[in-house]
């Protein structure tokens, strides 16, 4: 299965081509306001690398969120016109899933966090299971005192991985049980290692299915029928 993962609902916007397990060409870049001006250069660049071309793929993926709302809209409006102009299918994808994905542990029970801005942060409690993690609990918008509160009634030893360094300084000083570590950001290749397993198991929404997921009200609301069907990649 050939698989076009898009990654630009935080800071660290990123592009994957994925065939089965093996990742044959990526493209990113960490900037929080560029992610329209990196997509279709990125685009560009993945497919010449791999020798593809948009009717190659199969499946198309993208990070909905939570993160940064013009991130989230870039990338979901692209994910739409390349899977109208090509026929494949959208797979969303969690951008805590994702992180939590990478995260470095072996036993260690994972908080996944997401800087959401306006002094909140989404979060996400997962554990480690073989090949993988699971989600162990509710995804959460919240304050950074809250968070610090449901890492305090953890009585696992917690790893934080994420945008921890987003977090107001001592957040997380004085909690023995808890350490950080890696990645900071979701990455693309996380996202279509994530949404070829769920399409393998059928879960595939339908294209009308597929929306941002904020977790608050959006500054500003689009009409996303409008990108089905147009784009760079029609």
């Amino acid at each position: 299965m050939k698989v076009l993962a898009i990654e630009t609902a935080t800071a660290a916007s990123s592009i994957a081509l994925a065939e089965d397990n093996l990742v044959v060409a990526t493209a990113g870049r960490v900037d929080r306001r560029g992610h329209v001006g990196f997509l279709v250069p990125a685009l560009d660049f993945c497919f010449a690398q791999a020798g593809w071309t948009p009717s190659d793929i199969e499946l198309v993926a993208v990070d909905v969120g939570p993160g940064l709302f013009s991130g989230i809209r870039a990338g979901l409006a692209t994910a739409q016109a390349v899977a109208g102009a090509v026929g494949a299918p959208i797979v969303p994808v969690l951008s805590l899933d994702a992180v939590a994905l990478r995260a470095a542990t072996g036993h260690r029970r994972i908080w996944a966090v997401v800087d959401v801005r306006r002094r909140e942060v989404a979060v996400g409690p997962y554990r480690p299971v073989p090949g993988g993690v699971v989600r162990d609990g509710a995804t959460e918008l919240c304050s950074p005192a809250a968070f610090r509160a449901s890492l305090e009634g953890d009585a696992a030893d917690v790893l934080v991985v994420g945008d921890w360094r987003a977090l107001p300084e001592g957040t997380l000083l004085g909690l023995h049980a808890i350490k950080t570590g890696r990645p900071r950001y979701p990455v693309a290749e996380a996202i279509a290692e994530i949404a070829r397993s769920r399409a393998e198991r059928g879960e595939v929404p339908h294209p009308d299915e597929v929306r941002p997921r904020y977790m608050r009200e959006p500054d500003v609301t689009i009409n996303w029928g409008d990108f089905r069907s147009e784009g760079p990649w029609a």
